[in-house]
């Protein structure tokens, strides 16, 4: 073991709405997000899904950071179930240690 090297940042397993992975998919994505996103388990849910992601908690901010075109602006539509899935994950993402 290395004396004062820092420990490895654990994986944290947080549930994606669908409505937010799909969007995600769909944009320009870092190695990381990439993987994390492809290696990430689909759970149906009514009509819809959830995609459970493992990823340490960097990645988890960044992939919500890149979601905020999902609450309108710029130009571009806010559609309310888009804003709420993306409100969900950020209520997950944000129970994270910093």
């Amino acid at each position: 073991m290395i004396p004062d090297a820092p420990a490895p940042e654990l994986l944290v397993t947080l549930d994606m709405t669908g409505k937010v992975a799909d969007y995600r998919r769909t944009t320009e994505l870092e190695r990381a997000e990439r993987a994390a996103l492809d290696q990430g388990t689909t759970v149906r849910r009514g009509p819809g899904y959830t995609l459970r992601v493992s990823a340490v908690s960097a990645v988890h901010r960044r992939l919500l950071a890149c979601c905020q075109p999902l609450d309108g602006g710029q130009g571009i539509p806010a559609v309310t179930a888009q804003r709420k899935a993306r409100r969900e994950y950020q209520n997950r993402v944000s129970t994270l240690a910093p």
